[in-house]
């Protein structure tokens, strides 16, 4: 329909949600009220509905309002449009996980998988039977791989993120020495010195030596022997379990619930020693790009991993 001087009639989703509220209630007081607005902006609302659509739309017959035959034809429609565009503008984020049929590409460290993996899968099963998990190791450059879509979540030590990456930290770990049951170290008590003595192995992709632990030794005049470097934190504590080398692992601080990072270590059956020396925390987090802050289901997938990692949010 044309307005006279046949320019075209606009309605926007306000005037659309107005229009539904008037045909509704049939009343300007009462679809003022719906709406959170005064009737005298309701009042004039209809006079550019009545414009716009050529119709009186509502007409007085004693003390109420009495739909015309028009507003009777448009009641249906009006009602259609505005549960449409209650659909289209509603956020996703209150998907039903239950109806969730996707694949979701997790990057992370081998041990932060491994942790990981079981419960999130069992978590699937019960909430999220569609859901399938793709784990991969730290081989893609987090920035892009995100940006791209080839990892939907990247969790680990989140040090290189894009500055439009939303991070979150998760949880923040000490690093204690693992050995194998009856290790000469479990015999008396950890120091420096006896720490040092040991064999290491060290964890590490770049195939680097030296790492904060021999920072924090040096500071004793100590140096470490490290007999290996493995990529892998399973491949170094498979090596642990069956030799007498050192390796660390991130546990939960003195007094803390136990970390599901350690899980592995308790697979493997290794002891898990305090370190007698300051060394800087591990923090462990997420990141993601923002395209996916507002899909429901990357928002179940970022509530799961919180839920396994017993923290609560804390974006930054």
């Amino acid at each position: 329909m044309q307005l006279k001087g046949g320019s075209e009639p606009v309605l926007d989703a306000n005037l659309a949600i107005a229009l539904d509220a008037l045909l509704s209630e049939e009343s300007v007081t009462r679809a003022a009220a719906r709406l959170h607005t005064s009737p005298a902006a309701m009042s004039r609302t209809l006079g550019r509905l009545r414009r716009i659509l050529g119709d009186p739309l509502l007409v007085r017959a004693g003390q109420a309002m009495v739909p015309t035959p028009r507003a009777l034809a448009l009641r249906e429609e009006a009602a259609a449009v505005v549960r449409r565009i209650t659909v289209l503008l509603t956020p996703d984020t209150a998907v039903d996980p239950a109806t969730l049929n996707r694949t979701f590409t997790v990057q992370a460290a081998d041990l932060v998988g491994a942790a990981l993996a079981p419960a999130l899968l069992e978590l699937a099963r019960q909430e999220a039977p569609g859901v399938s998990l793709r784990m991969r190791a730290e081989e893609l450059e987090a920035g892009p791989a995100l940006r791209d879509g080839r990892v939907d979540l990247e969790i680990g030590s989140i040090d290189h993120a894009d500055p439009e990456t939303h991070v979150e930290e998760l949880v923040s770990l000490r690093m204690a020495a693992a050995v194998r049951p009856g290790h000469p170290l479990t015999r008396k008590p950890l120091t420096p010195a006896r720490l040092a003595a040991a064999e290491h192995v060290v964890v590490s992709r770049r195939g680097r030596f030296t790492g904060p632990l021999d920072a924090a030794l040096a500071e004793h005049g100590l140096e470490r022997r490290v007999s290996a470097v493995l990529p892998s934190h399973l491949a170094a504590m498979t090596l642990a379990a069956v030799s007498d080398v050192v390796c660390l692992v991130p546990a939960a601080p003195d007094g803390a619930a136990p970390s599901p990072l350690t899980a592995p270590a308790a697979v493997f059956g290794l002891h898990l020693l305090d370190i007698p020396l300051p060394l800087p925390p591990l923090t462990i987090g997420m990141a993601w790009h923002p395209r996916h802050a507002a899909d429901g289901g990357h928002h179940w997938l970022r509530a799961a991993v919180r839920q396994i990692l017993h923290t609560p949010a804390n974006p930054t």
